[in-house]
């Protein structure tokens, strides 16, 4: 029975990143189709496939009540975003960011960890407050998602940033086979986001662990099994110069985007224990912006990328040990 949850677990996940993956590809050949930019399509349809897998997970974490599926998912793939990818990609080579990325979207990154801190304890605030994060809540953190998507436009439009098509390949194919990626995709997603939540919940309950653990360390790296493949790439050819912008980027999708979505269809009850990783994820993207501003400015060498690593491995075993 325990072999039978681990292999649907598993072939869950599997679902998510390929289902995702079709949806990205399909969605983006027919946005060519109609006449979309590469730049706009790299700003939208990209940026928003690759959450998929997240959001999915976090809707059915919702509808079935699993709280802690759903803070796990977010907090853990934010935590392991910096740590564990930035860390691996640094200790392979140098990461250079954007005087943007670390002045204005780092601090923005750690303005959405500080509002979900403060939503998750309204009640040192306001004791009447409910201990949830509300569907009004959802809605004030897609206010900011708004704005920071807003800010995405501008800066790429002020720039004249463009996506290669080399870089970002949008072949032109079959509205039929363009119909089936996007349906498929959608499938796909849809029944591996339901396997992954069942199978935390089963791991949860016949391992002793809590939900929080199993969502925060193998569906996180699960779902972000994608950014740290092509991280990883990008990486070994010496091609990382937007690799923390996108990781920041991720970061900032993940809560506000996600986790107001999740709130609008069911308000989402908060872990009690919940800001000892909010915190944490505070610290480790301070510790991103400081590290980018002293020594050889916007950029992360490997000693960094080492102590990524030891961090990230110290932030597992306590979990574990917490349970």
């Amino acid at each position: 029975m325990v072999f039978a949850e681990v292999v649907l677990f598993l072939v869950g996940i599997f679902l998510l990143v390929q289902g995702a993956k079709y949806l990205v590809e399909g969605s983006s050949s027919l946005a060519k189709q109609l006449g979309f930019s590469t730049l706009i399509i790299g700003l939208t349809v990209v940026a928003f496939g690759t959450s998929m897998p997240e959001l999915v997970v976090n809707i059915f974490a919702a509808i079935e009540g699993a709280t802690e599926v759903a803070f796990g998912n977010v907090i853990g793939s934010n935590i392991s975003n910096i740590l564990l990818v930035l860390g691996i990609v640094a200790i392979i080579t140098t990461v250079k960011t954007h005087y943007s990325t670390t002045w204005k979207e780092i601090p923005f990154s750690l303005l959405a960890v500080i509002v979900l801190l403060v939503m998750a304890n309204k009640t040192a605030f306001e004791k009447d407050a409910v201990l949830s994060i509300t569907r009004i809540d959802g809605v004030l953190m897609l206010l900011f998602f708004g704005i920071f998507v807003y800010y995405a436009f501008q800066l790429a439009l002020r720039t004249r940033v463009r996506v290669e098509e080399e870089k970002l390949k949008i072949p032109r194919r079959n509205m039929i086979i363009i119909w089936l990626m996007i349906i498929g995709g959608m499938v796909g997603l849809f029944i591996g986001g339901g396997l992954v939540v069942d199978g935390a919940i089963y791991f949860a309950e016949q391992l002793g662990f809590s939900q929080f653990l199993i969502s925060a360390t193998v569906i996180a790296i699960g779902t972000s099994l994608p950014e740290l493949v092509t991280s990883i790439t990008a990486a070994l050819k010496k091609d990382v110069d937007l690799a923390v912008g996108n990781i920041v980027g991720s970061n900032i999708f993940n809560i506000f985007w996600i986790l107001g979505v999740t709130a609008l269809i069911r308000p989402v009850s908060i872990p009690i224990f919940i800001d000892v990783d909010l915190i944490f994820l505070g610290i480790v993207t301070l510790l991103l912006f400081f590290f980018l501003v002293i020594g050889k400015k916007h950029q992360i060498g490997r000693k960094t990328g080492i102590s990524f690593i030891v961090l990230y491995v110290m932030y597992i075993i306590f979990l574990v040990i917490r349970g």
